[in-house]
């Protein structure tokens, strides 16, 4: 796992009060079911969930802590009955982000952590409000929306534009809270054409597990993109071949359209970091950097939100009418004026981005 230096208890404190009043809006006298993964696994330690109920029962909120293996293992019955049960849930577990785009139900509030140690609990990326963050979500959101014309490339290629259809609103957003808010709504991707630049690694979407979960690429090569839909791909023959065949085992397993492009957004907090090797696990990679702004993801192989593919673009520009809004791998909320009332209306959140 990532081994930060040792949190202070009152930082520690402070991540988990924010995870639970800020975002969650658990109040005394509520009960709290905190599903976490098995550490030997190595997505999350065990630490920040235990510090999180520890917190809880101070705030007078009454939390249960139950360990669960890995998504590709259904809890058994006993789980699944509390899950159910439970009107209020936070998860330190990959299989809440699987049922982050099902539909929302009346009187559950669920949280899906992408915390995994207690030091990024206490870190600036578990720290930093989360009313700022769902401030600059909206206020990124808006920028797209208002945009007659978006472009994205990368430093290896990428040059595709389009608009959004009906702003990012249109593409299907999460019925669960996510704590630290990273990204803004999906921005449908069916009035985008150009190519896109894919290296490094295929990685899952965190919807639905399956094997193998990543494909290296050996080479950069080129996905062509016609309003929203895989025209081919271009590059080395061998890299292209192996890209098809993961399409293929991938669509063939659930039945989906594999040229399906949906959607794509990049991350907007600047707070998140990563120090293992992406070698070691570019599942855990990808579900844990993508709200970086450093990072843009498409969601692709399936013709829905989040697809099962991702495709993850490092240090993108974004320009929304011809003005960055990410521009080099860093957002800029400083040259639009709706992410700029963020930074005026937050000072924690403008110290982050001057730091970052």
């Amino acid at each position: 796992m990532m081994s930060p230096a040792a949190p202070s208890d009152s930082d520690t404190k402070a991540g988990a009060y924010n995870l639970l009043v800020n975002c969650g809006g658990f109040k005394p006298g509520e009960q709290l079911l905190i599903l976490h993964e098995d550490p030997a696994l190595g997505w999350y330690d065990r630490a920040a969930p235990v510090a999180v109920a520890e917190a809880a029962a101070e705030l007078g909120i009454a939390a249960r802590l139950v360990q669960l293996g890995p998504p590709s293992e259904p809890p058994d019955s006993t789980v699944s009955a509390l899950i159910a049960d439970s009107g209020n849930i936070v998860y330190f577990a990959r299989i809440g982000d699987e049922g982050r785009f099902g539909e929302a139900v009346p009187g559950k509030t669920s949280v899906m952590s992408y915390i995994r140690t207690v030091g990024m609990l206490a870190s600036p990326y578990g720290r930093l409000e989360h009313q700022a963050m769902l401030s600059l979500k909206q206020a990124v959101n808006t920028v797209l929306a208002q945009a007659s014309r978006i472009d994205i490339e990368c430093p290896l290629g990428t040059r595709i534009g389009g608009a959004a259809r009906a702003g990012p609103a249109g593409a299907a957003d999460v019925s669960m809270r996510r704590f630290p808010m990273g990204v803004p709504a999906p921005v449908s991707a069916e009035r985008f054409s150009g190519r896109v630049a894919l290296s490094n690694y295929l990685t899952p979407t965190g919807n639905r597990s399956y094997a193998p979960p990543w494909l290296a690429l050996e080479k950069t090569i080129f996905a062509e993109i016609e309003n929203g839909r895989i025209a081919g791909f271009s590059g080395d023959q061998a890299t292209v071949s192996a890209v098809r065949r993961h399409y293929q085992n991938v669509s063939g397993l659930f039945g989906i359209d594999p040229d399906a492009v949906h959607s794509w957004h990049a991350g907007i907090h600047p707070g998140v970091t990563y120090d293992m090797a992406v070698a070691d696990d570019p599942d855990r990679w990808s579900n844990t950097i993508f709200t970086s702004p450093a990072y843009l993801h498409f969601h692709t192989c399936g013709a829905y939100a989040p697809g099962e593919i991702c495709w993850m673009l490092a240090n993108p520009a974004v320009h929304a009418d011809g003005v960055a809004l990410w521009s080099e791998g860093r957002l800029r909320p400083e040259l639009h004026a709706e992410t700029r009332h963020c930074l005026e209306a937050f000072p924690a959140l403008k110290l982050l981005f001057e730091n970052a």
